[in-house]
């Protein structure tokens, strides 16, 4: 997965290692001061699972990226001034301590770049149609916390 030769905006799903590095290189422009990464990793319990082996991710792919999308467009309205946004996720099997999902903005001051990377995961959570399936010490089972899918606009607001 290489970073896009053009453009402000770098989204995918692939079912390689993500490029944490590269991607956080990308995301540096010159006039934008802070970089926040979050990156979320596999671990080895769920809620009332102890346990936990490893998880495999699945998604409609033809609309995962269009959320990314509608997410970095609201993300751009909210925050006018940032610089690069990333915002990819792995499918496929993925064991203890890998990373499975990355959000990454840069803005030119640190606030900014904090909230706009908090609502770019959180949206990304909320909207994208990502599943992940559990493979635990006792079972197996699709993640807990299914819940309806959501436009990117309505994350955050009180409605």
């Amino acid at each position: 997965m290489e970073a896009p030769a053009r453009g402000n905006n770098w989204l995918g799903l692939t079912a390689q290692e993500l490029p944490i590095g590269a991607a956080y290189e990308w995301a540096v422009r010159p006039d934008c001061g802070a970089v926040v990464l979050f990156s979320g990793t596999i671990r080895n319990h769920a809620e009332g699972r102890e346990g936990v082996q490893h998880l495999t991710y699945e998604a409609y792919e033809e609309q995962a990226v269009v959320r990314f999308a509608a997410i970095s467009a609201e993300l751009r309205v909210r925050w006018p001034d940032v610089g690069r946004v990333v915002l990819l996720h792995r499918i496929g099997e993925l064991q203890i301590g890998e990373s499975s999902v990355i959000a990454i903005v840069s803005s030119p001051h640190r606030p900014d770049a904090f909230e706009a990377a908090r609502f770019a995961i959180d949206a990304l959570k909320e909207t994208a149609p990502i599943w992940k399936h559990e493979v635990w010490a006792d079972g197996a089972d699709w993640g807990t916390g299914a819940h309806d899918i959501r436009d990117a606009q309505s994350i955050g607001s009180t409605e």
